[in-house]
């Protein structure tokens, strides 16, 4: 099997080329390769590697950003997924998406299950919601692995961000009325591996009956400020913690307050997730 892998260079794409080892030939591009922004370049790569799957964890990030880069963050969320999803239909391949917690809109004090209602309230959770969609109109066998609060030894992300800060700064003031998961970036690749290696081996009915929506985060929930004292604690590292709401720290982009998700069909079918804070202990060990 020839995988095509986008985003090779991001904290998720990175761990996926890793984890992919051993399923197939994973052709592996990052942006210089393939610009999600580029859609003609989308299709001439795919078109050129002719894979049996496509994995994409490429993405546009930067959620306050996209609040004032509307089309950018569209077209590198929602219209290059959707090429990549006809171009695989096309070419009779399969798609693994990934997406976001930031899909809902936060306002229910639970974890939300795939098929809940949506509200994303960001352009962000737009832009990514509207890939979804887009993937799953197109009638090609996907996988879409809705996740949260993606961390990782590499790139930009919260844990690296606190690392930095609590080295110089005597105190962190970190918001502590939202709740969500964080989810290190090697759980997503090995458990998208544990899967895939399962879809090989059943071929094309096993798409048909396993494909679709699923959430894939850690176990548990806590804060970013309950994260940044477990951050903290896991690195010995000793700073000054002061909780604060989100009014506190106003940002372009609003958040959604609760953005657990429930990862019950995932686990039920294919396999167990670790708790959060098992897996950061052993990101940072």
């Amino acid at each position: 099997m020839k995988i095509l892998l986008t985003g090779s260079t991001g904290q998720v794409g990175y761990e996926l080329e890793r984890s992919l080892q051993g399923l197939g030939e994973v052709v592996a591009v990052d942006r210089t390769r393939m610009d999600l922004a580029d859609l003609d370049q989308v299709r001439d790569v795919i078109r050129a590697v002719r894979p049996q799957l496509i994995v994409n964890p490429a993405a546009y990030t930067a959620v306050d950003k996209a609040e004032s880069d509307t089309e950018l963050a569209y077209r590198i969320n929602a219209e290059a997924p959707a090429v990549m999803a006809a171009e695989a239909k096309a070419l009779g391949a399969a798609l693994v998406h990934y997406s976001t917690d930031y899909v809902f809109s936060g306002h229910e004090a639970q974890p939300r299950r795939e098929d809940d209602p949506v509200g994303p309230l960001n352009v962000y959770g737009a832009s990514k919601l509207e890939g979804e969609r887009a993937i799953a109109a197109s009638g090609v066998p996907h996988l879409i692995f809705r996740t949260s609060w993606v961390y990782g030894m590499r790139g930009k992300n919260f844990l690296l961000t606190v690392l930095r800060l609590a080295k110089e700064r005597e105190e962190l003031r970190i918001v502590d009325d939202q709740h969500g998961a964080p989810t290190w970036s090697r759980t997503i690749a090995d458990t998208t591996a544990l899967i895939l290696a399962q879809a090989r081996a059943g071929g094309q009915p096993w798409w048909d009956a396993n494909g679709g929506m699923y959430h894939l985060a850690s176990q548990g929930r806590t804060t970013w400020c309950g994260f940044t004292q477990a951050i903290l604690e896991e690195a010995g590292i000793a700073c000054r913690l002061v909780p604060i709401t989100t009014d506190q720290y106003p940002l372009p982009a609003p958040r959604p307050q609760f953005s657990a998700l429930d990862t019950s069909r995932l686990q039920e079918r294919f396999v167990l997730l670790p708790e959060w804070r098992e897996a950061l202990r052993l990101c940072l060990g």
